[in-house]
């Protein structure tokens, strides 16, 4: 049988479950990088690179807290955590009587 103009042999190419949008990253991607962001906050911009971590951390589990969770986000979202709370208590040391000339 031959196929007519429009009329594929192919009805459905692809299956009901990957008819999503594929134009951001998977959550793989979202971990790994989330575990690389809170790793170098430790050593530098520590108040910037936690939120990153703990954001990219809870949009690679999926913005939830039930079901299954990929190890990457999870030590991203914890390491982001450590890391933002050691930073503001790194700045609000900082800031108190000791440092400043007087």
């Amino acid at each position: 049988m031959m196929a007519s103009f429009g009329h594929g042999t192919r009805r459905h190419p692809r299956s009901r479950g990957r008819t999503g949008l594929r134009s951001g990253p998977d959550r793989a991607t979202l971990g790994i990088i989330g575990v690389i962001c809170a790793v170098a906050g430790f050593f530098v911009l520590g108040i910037v690179l936690g939120p990153v971590a703990i954001v990219c951390g809870w949009l690679a589990m999926g913005r939830s807290w039930a079901g299954s969770r990929p190890a990457t986000a999870v030590v991203a979202l914890v390491l982001g955590a450590i890391d933002t709370l050691l930073a503001v208590i790194w700045l609000a040391g900082a800031t108190g009587p000791g440092y400043g000339m007087f």
